[in-house]
């Protein structure tokens, strides 16, 4: 009974004993075929048993090996003795093999199960009572059951590994841990979708658990090894690249903090992203002019970089895209002139995401640290609040609509650069950027320095500051560059210092009462 399986004279599959529940059942009857020929008895629930006998399989419904119907709408089917017993049974303990012998139960050697499809119909807005339903309860069961039994039984939860199965066509002990391994995988990301779904308050209860998108070539460096998964049905993985070669792992981090900075507006807008920092951000009433003042607000930073656009790329925005080397660009669509144009780089990838404004995912954020994570909910930028603890308020002269929409967009885009992070910014586009400094004034020295380096002369330039001034000496450099307006936190205990000095300098302090450090 220690032999999960036989061979024929020509070296195929015998397995003598299969249990089936599958919701997918993509390659499910070129599987089985094959092996129902050399002899394997088929036991199987409700729709999968209807659709195997439909493809001309013959099949042994559950509850004719247990003797007790389906109850409860389906709800309770394959969790009896009978089913269990010839799952859990240990093949190198004679109580158990007796045990099945006294009720006529042979040992299943081969399970292929998988889950109710709780994700896609989430996707599809089912919810309530409804979406109640769509939790599996036996299949989880099943698959845990005939995954601790591995040293006999292969199970299989995933239809991408029946081809896998053929073709080995002997089955090692470390094969079947493999797919064992695999079902504890999928059934706990199983569950902790549903309670990230269920529960109201995910720190309490999280568990990081990510659906594999695909392979990496490698990593941040070719030493690495990486992949790509998922942990919410909408997301990054949901763009399709349209041209180009495959994404690599410091693509997936650029294209991700450029479609977060340019999530931040609703008026069409442009993110060019360089190492995981934005390097150029413009906002203006027709995109393929956002993405011409993106591009032109730090032309130097933003070779090899990535653009993200928050409104379909038409012909003239590629004109511009084109003329610059560009790993990727990511928008919700192309035009049909655009991709025309754009394609003719062989080496550009194009990928567009619908979604791309949208948010996704249950708001969380995480960072790895030694031997755990650490997760924290997504900051969410706000500007220009009116009233309550969060409201803007401007101390001294009131900035006109323009100086106001230039704080808002210094004040977008610095929430997204690595702190010590300054923005400037002026006429809808970003116009010097300093990020990533171990002191505030060598940020505002960096944004000002790329500031007179690529747009010396723009007027009305405004600065944003990710966190309080701790001394007067970054306005007072501020004030000479030009400076007149500045948006920051305060919560300084040398606010006053700060704001005095402010004055006396004829600037303008927009108090923002939100802190927005990325580290």
């Amino acid at each position: 009974m220690g032999i999960y399986r036989q061979r024929t004279h020509d070296g195929d599959f015998v397995f003598k004993n299969a249990l089936v529940s599958t919701s997918d059942k993509t390659g499910l009857i070129e599987f089985l075929r094959p092996l129902v020929a050399n002899g394997l008895r088929v036991v199987s629930t409700g729709g999968t048993s209807k659709y195997l006998r439909d493809n001309g399989l013959p099949v042994v419904e559950v509850a004719e090996q247990t003797g007790f119907p389906e109850v409860m709408d389906g709800r309770v089917r394959t969790l009896h003795p009978k089913i269990h017993m010839a799952l859990l049974a240990r093949s190198r303990v004679r109580e158990d093999m007796e045990l099945l012998n006294e009720n006529g139960l042979e040992p299943f050697d081969l399970v292929l199960v998988n889950l109710y499809p709780f994700e896609d119909a989430l996707a599809r807005g089912v919810n309530g009572d409804e979406l109640i339903e769509y939790i599996d309860i036996g299949g989880p069961s099943l698959l845990r059951a005939a995954a601790k039994s591995h040293e006999r039984i292969a199970v299989v939860c995933d239809p991408q590994d029946y081809k896998w199965i053929l073709e080995k066509r002997e089955l090692s002990l470390d094969d079947r841990r493999r797919l064992a391994a695999k079902v504890f995988a999928h059934t706990a990301r199983y569950d902790a979708r549903i309670a990230s779904v269920l529960d109201p308050e995910p720190l309490e209860n999280h568990f990081l658990a990510g659906h594999p998108v695909q392979e990496l070539r490698y990593g941040e460096n070719p030493h690495q090894k990486a992949a790509w998964f998922r942990t919410a049905s909408q997301g990054l993985h949901q763009a399709r690249v349209l041209h180009g070669k495959p994404l690599s792992y410091n693509n997936i981090l650029d294209l991700d903090a450029a479609c977060a900075t340019v999530g931040e507006f609703t008026e069409p807008a442009a993110c060019a992203v360089k190492h995981n920092n934005p390097c150029g951000v413009a906002t203006h009433a027709r995109a393929s002019l956002a993405v011409r003042a993106a591009l032109h607000a730090d032309p130097v930073s933003v070779f090899g970089g990535i653009v993200a656009v928050n409104r379909e790329v038409d012909a003239e925005a590629a004109g511009d895209l084109s003329q610059i080397f560009l790993e990727c660009v990511i928008a919700p669509s192309f035009s049909s002139e655009a991709l025309e144009i754009l394609t003719k780089k062989k080496d550009l990838r194009l990928l567009a995401w619908p979604e791309l404004a949208k948010r996704a995912g249950n708001g969380l954020e995480f960072r790895t640290v030694a031997g755990g994570y650490l997760a924290q909910s997504r900051d969410e930028v706000g500007v220009w609040r009116t009233q309550g603890e969060q409201a803007w308020q401007a101390l001294g002269d009131a900035p006109n609509e323009q100086v106001q929409a230039d704080l808002a967009l210094a004040w977008k885009v610095c929430a997204h650069l690595k702190s010590n992070a300054i923005a400037l910014a002026a006429g809808g586009q970003t116009v010097g950027l300093g990020m990533g400094q171990t002191n505030r004034v060598d940020a505002v020295e960096q944004a000002i320095a790329r500031m007179k380096k690529h747009h010396a002369g723009s007027q009305d330039v405004v600065l944003a500051s990710d966190a309080f001034f701790p001394f007067p000496d970054s306005v007072e450099l501020a004030a000479r560059a030009g400076i007149r307006w500045i948006a920051q936190p305060g919560g300084s205990i040398r606010d006053e210092a700060v704001l005095l000095r402010a004055r006396e300098l004829g600037v303008t302090m927009v108090m923002t009462k939100t802190r927005h450090f990325r580290h």
